[in-house]
């Protein structure tokens, strides 16, 4: 009974534990970023690595757990970029704390409208042609920025927005998200999502309301998104319609199968890894893309449920079987 016992962490001390290493990753990155440890490169690749893994991570609510195919992601980028880059621009005069915040919140807040409003219509509909409203959707968004110059900036770009994105700013947002998209999983709302993902029918038997959990997975998953296409307005310092198009949704929606569809792990993993890869292979610039292919398509065919499957990473979990492993031993040796 007192090894059994050892062997449970309280969920309370979990959280601890938890944010107290994560606290320390985040003040250890950002002290050797300010020392002047990286390279411009180094940093750039670090910060856009970062807003990656919260798209993917978000994306990942829609595709792993609700189970849905939305190409349309980039478009919820460009609604919080372009929302949050305004606002910067606008409240020049508040404390860059208080803008900063403002911009994230109403970025992610205005994509989080326009996954409800696409969601609720496009949500009625399955697989394929799911894929082709959300990216109709998506390409609509593009269209209009382009068609907006007075506010948008237009096809030129809409320039001078304040730097305001740092190492700090990105991986506390980083963090933040992570943390809440778990917590969401684990609650009773998570566990529906997850019961429409496995077996629609049933869940819609056992009195689950499908259309509330499916359109509050995607708005969900649009406001992670705007507040990833905020911090990239933050990071960037410009914005151009280009960047959100077609090929940006496919781009993310990869990092969340190469990861592992329901793994929040496996997408950080791979949107880091993606990030960086394209950077890490300049080197051999002839032949570039066709190795970033090749790594692709190699990772699909010998791994094709993904790098981590559905498998999630659990630090207190991995405490437990250190505990397991170190218990008998303790009682072996009181013998």
């Amino acid at each position: 009974m007192e090894s059994s016992k050892l062997k449970r962490i309280p969920i309370p001390a979990r959280y601890l534990i938890n944010l107290a290493v994560l606290a320390v990753v985040l003040f250890l990155g950002n002290y050797f970023i300010s020392s002047g440890w990286t390279t411009r490169a180094q940093n750039s690749i670090l910060l856009q690595a970062g807003v990656y893994i919260i798209l993917a991570v978000s994306l990942n609510i829609a595709t792993g757990y609700l189970g849905q195919l939305p190409l349309g992601h980039a478009g919820f980028m460009a609604v919080g970029a372009y929302c949050g880059a305004l606002i910067w621009k606008a409240a020049l005069a508040l404390p860059q704390p208080l803008s900063l915040c403002l911009g994230l919140i109403c970025g992610g807040a205005l994509a989080a409208v326009f996954g409800v409003i696409i969601g609720i219509p496009a949500l009625r509909l399955k697989g394929d042609y799911l894929a082709i409203v959300t990216l109709g959707f998506g390409e609509i968004i593009r269209v209009c920025i382009i068609n907006l110059p007075k506010i948008t900036g237009g096809t030129p770009g809409l320039l001078n927005v304040p730097k305001y994105s740092n190492f700090l700013t990105v991986y506390a947002c980083v963090i933040l998200t992570c943390a809440l998209i778990h917590t969401m999983m684990k609650s009773r709302h998570g566990r529906a999502i997850l019961s429409i993902r496995e077996n629609e029918i049933a869940a819609e038997a056992c009195g689950i309301n499908i259309t509330y959990y499916k359109v509050m997975a995607f708005a969900v998953s649009a406001f992670f998104a705007g507040v990833a296409g905020a911090l990239y307005a933050g990071i960037q310092g410009s914005l151009f319609p280009d960047k959100f198009s077609f090929t940006e949704s496919i781009n993310i929606l990869v990092m969340v199968v190469l990861g592992g569809m329901g793994s929040m792990a496996g997408s950080v993993i791979a949107a880091f890894v993606l990030t960086a890869l394209p950077l890490v292979l300049q080197s051999f610039s002839t032949y570039r893309m066709i190795l970033y292919s090749l790594l692709l398509i190699a990772a699909m065919i010998f791994k094709p449920t993904g790098l981590l499957g559905t498998y999630d990473f659990s630090l207190s979990r991995l405490l437990e079987k250190g505990l397991r492993f170190i218990s008998p031993r303790k009682k072996g040796a009181s013998k």
